[in-house]
């Protein structure tokens, strides 16, 4: 399929975003919690904060992951981003109609 690429990285995006829910709502929060809370596997969530901690929203504690210090302005920027990928998923959706 075209789009089976497209839906596995939206639904990795999806779960990094999940994490991250979590990790600012229960700070700071280890990996055996967050996956217990999540109901996930720990190389799952281990992976999920390795990339947003690669993308400066948190940062390792010896408490366990906390939000960084300018987190909300990376957040603002993946708002926008998501803003830009629904255009062009809509744009996608309108190509697909006329075929």
């Amino acid at each position: 399929m075209v789009l089976r690429k497209l839906k596995q990285e939206t639904e990795v995006v999806l779960r990094h975003l999940h994490v991250l829910e979590v990790v600012k709502k229960n700070q700071p929060i280890g990996i055996f919690k967050l996956a217990e809370i999540m109901n996930m596997p720990k190389h799952k969530v281990r992976y999920s904060l390795r990339v947003l901690e690669q993308f400066g929203i948190i940062e390792p504690t010896q408490h366990g992951a906390v939000l960084r210090e300018g987190a909300d302005l990376v957040i603002e920027k993946l708002k926008k981003e998501i803003v830009d990928i629904k255009k062009s998923v809509n744009e996608m959706n309108k190509v697909l109609k006329k075929l």
